[in-house]
């Protein structure tokens, strides 16, 4: 995992990382973090590293907003995600009335191309503050999930004998987490939040279920330099969001399935304590009413998660997820607009190359989750569902999405045909009845004595 969650860094990414500031290769005095040592710890130490948390907190007063209590303090993300967008103008009229007329066009246009029916019951135009506003309800859900694990995870490690002298100072390191994440969140949506192009622009179904939400004025930026009509990068990117919203709408375990495998991450989590005590040294609470140099303090990394099996196994799938969603999206717009848009092939690859070059989205799910959605993956999951199309028409490929356990999984990706000549069996009927067909598979595999615990995507 080389983008960990909430900006932190691997312990082995930096190899002058242990080296103290005794220049002996220690974390400090003793080498041994908070003063712990192994015949004890020193009481005066843990009392003084908790009462430099308390001034922080102290000085940061009302201007953090109240919204505290939880692993991460959503009211200071959000206050630092509208500093960092600045004025924001309004929509108008013409611009939101353009918005709704390439959205209708598309769903017409997306009949011919898919089983899924409409899923999108409005379109509407957001300023960067509107998408803010109405997507951080969806990240707390992804976000809460890492913050919650890893707050656990360092409180826990404490010897039991700290955690009784320090009765109701924990909580306050709690708070001292919430800050942290925080920060580290109201950086990410700030930066995203004026780049996105559409609600489901990351690939996950961020915004309200059933409206379909455009950004105008990030769609003017990315239209600048493309030889395409705008009109018709507007119809392509309305069509992009539309197809989201039939596979989140009608795909009722999708959603759930995404969420929980970012939990399944989270519990993969393990802390190195060692970074803690940097974290209380040296701080000056005078200067923590800005949130400017909160965000420097944080930024250095309090708490280093370790990379863990569960990890990449979560990750693995959660990464996989998301290239088939962005993979099938991608083969249902280009069958919907190809021979009505000329420009739709080169728009795809536009939106590639802003992946391969790390797009917001991937920076933020990078800093927020430690996921990488890599390009490959989601051309070789465009390729898979063409096949699949090619060998069991619409119905057959869109019968797929039936049951989590009919999905291709990361091997499959990279053997798109073998997937497609598996699932469909010489014919197109065994995607009549996708539930049926499961079950037959089961039946087969238990029958033969197979492993029927292989792990889904």
């Amino acid at each position: 995992m080389s983008n960990p969650p909430f900006g932190f860094s691997n312990s082995d990414d930096d190899p002058d990382r242990d080296k103290g500031r005794d220049g002996e290769g220690s974390p400090g005095p003793g080498g041994i973090p908070f003063g712990f040592t192994p015949e004890g710890f020193d009481p005066t130490q843990l009392g003084q590293m908790l009462t430099q948390f308390g001034q922080m907190l102290s000085g940061m007063g009302g201007a953090m907003g109240t919204g505290g209590s939880g692993p991460v303090n959503y009211d200071l993300a959000k206050k630092l995600a509208l500093q960092q967008l600045g004025s924001v103008a309004p929509i108008s009229s013409g611009t939101g009335t353009a918005v709704a007329d390439a959205a209708h066009l598309a769903e017409v246009w997306l009949d011919g191309a898919t089983t899924l029916p409409a899923g999108a019951s409005k379109a509407v135009a957001w300023t960067a503050a509107d998408w803010l506003e109405n997507t951080l309800d969806t990240w707390k859900r992804l976000c809460d999930p890492v913050a919650e694990q890893i707050s656990g995870m360092w409180a826990s490690g404490l010897p039991e004998e700290a955690k009784q002298m320090a009765g109701p100072m924990m909580g306050m390191l709690g708070q001292m987490g919430g800050l942290a994440f925080g920060s580290q969140l109201g950086q990410a949506l700030g930066q995203l939040s004026s780049e996105v192009l559409t609600s489901t622009d990351v690939g996950l179904p961020l915004g309200p279920s059933g409206v379909a939400a455009l950004l105008p004025t990030a769609i003017e930026k990315f239209s600048e330099g493309l030889e395409q009509p705008d009109r018709e990068i507007l119809v392509f990117l309305a069509a992009r969001e539309a197809a989201h919203h039939r596979l989140y709408v009608h795909v009722p375990w999708l959603r759930q399935r995404l969420l929980a495998t970012v939990e399944e991450y989270a519990r993969g989590i393990r802390m190195d304590f060692s970074a803690i005590e940097e974290a209380a040294q040296g701080i000056d609470p005078s200067a923590l009413t800005d949130p400017s140099k909160i965000e420097e303090i944080l930024q250095q990394g309090a708490f280093e998660p370790q990379t863990t099996p569960e990890q990449k196994q979560a990750l693995e799938r959660l990464e996989t997820m998301l290239a088939l969603i962005e993979g099938w999206v991608e083969t249902v717009v280009s069958e919907a607009l190809g021979d009505r848009l000329p420009g739709v092939a080169a728009l795809s690859e536009t939106l590639r190359r802003r992946r391969a070059t790390g797009g917001p989205a991937e920076q933020t799910f990078a800093t927020l989750v430690g996921l990488e959605l890599r390009p490959r993956k989601v051309r070789e999951a465009s390729r898979l569902w063409h096949l699949l199309t090619e060998s069991a028409g619409i119905e057959g490929r869109d019968g797929v999405w039936a049951h989590p356990d009919l999905l291709p999984d990361s091997s499959d990706l990279d053997s798109p045909a073998g997937f497609v000549d598996r699932v469909v069996g010489g014919g197109t009927s065994a995607f009549d009845d996708p539930i049926a067909q499961l079950e037959a598979t089961e039946a087969r595999e238990r029958e033969q004595g197979g492993d029927t615990d292989r792990p889904t995507e």
